[in-house]
């Protein structure tokens, strides 16, 4: 995958591929089209089957784009769903060790106010880079070590403490859903299906006897809305990576709401 496209703004991404995928459309119209007419020749009735066989890739490879879209916005809403999720967790979190004794509930409170601000600080940045790090888990090692070291002393504390406990696994679990979803991302045998499927498109407009002007017409708009749809699942594709990733506002929420002193 062509990590390289996040860096960019959106619109600088969708110039580049409609300017990749028309421009290659518009080039092989010139160059690689006369000699693929020399293959077919001229006689009655070409276009209709080209069209005829245009028709059936076109429909073929329009489901192909559509899964393709489908697929990677669900993943982005997934990610963006465990997300937040895993932020209400970590609130409730806080709220339960908020009721322990101090000074052992001011010292795991803090514990969790430095693993907010990591994740929102460092952990998030280097998730776009698809770099998984250490330091949280590392945090939230010891923050249950230092919370299975307390002892209830009455029947509500135990049931505190469960409650408290039962939280904790919970946003492990989350935790490490959202780093699996930020480390996944559509094959590359399917992007080379993409892509080809593409060129096969526009090798078949390179096939109808027309002029060179309406060759230019039909293979710039069906290029382009190729394009489009390429471009839109590629941005999408990586949920944690570029302007449309999602953003760990859930997380500053619960920080600012119930942390920030």
């Amino acid at each position: 995958m062509l990590y390289w496209i996040y860096e960019l703004p959106t619109w600088t991404v969708a110039f580049l591929f409609a300017a990749c995928f028309v421009g290659f459309s518009l080039a092989g119209a010139v160059f690689i089209r006369p000699f693929l007419r020399l293959l077919v020749g001229r006689r009655p009735g070409l276009n209709d089957v080209v069209g005829y066989v245009l028709g059936f890739v076109s429909v073929v490879y329009g489901v192909l784009l559509g899964m393709l879209a489908i697929v990677t916005y669900q993943n982005l809403s997934e990610a963006d769903r465990v997300s937040t999720l895993e932020a209400s967790t970590l609130g409730a979190l806080y709220r339960d060790v908020s009721v322990y004794p101090d000074p052992l509930g001011a010292d795991l409170k803090s514990m969790l106010s430095d693993y907010t601000r990591y994740i929102i600080d460092e952990e998030w940045s280097l998730q776009r880079w698809g770099i998984l790090a250490g330091s949280g888990n590392e945090k939230l090692s010891g923050f249950i070590r230092l919370l299975a070291s307390f002892e209830p002393a009455s029947k509500g504390q135990e049931v505190l403490h469960a409650a408290t406990l039962h939280q904790f696994n919970k946003l492990v679990d989350l935790r490490r859903t959202r780093l699996h979803l930020g480390d996944s991302s559509i094959p590359g045998i399917m992007w080379y299906t993409v892509v080809v499927g593409a060129i096969l498109c526009m090798m078949l407009i390179w096939l109808f006897d027309t002029g060179i002007m309406t060759q230019f017409v039909l293979g710039g708009i069906a290029s382009f809305g190729i394009s489009t749809m390429v471009c839109l699942s590629a941005l999408m594709d990586n949920p944690f990576r570029g302007e449309l990733s999602v953003t760990p506002q859930a997380f500053q929420t619960v920080f600012e709401v119930l942390m920030k002193s």
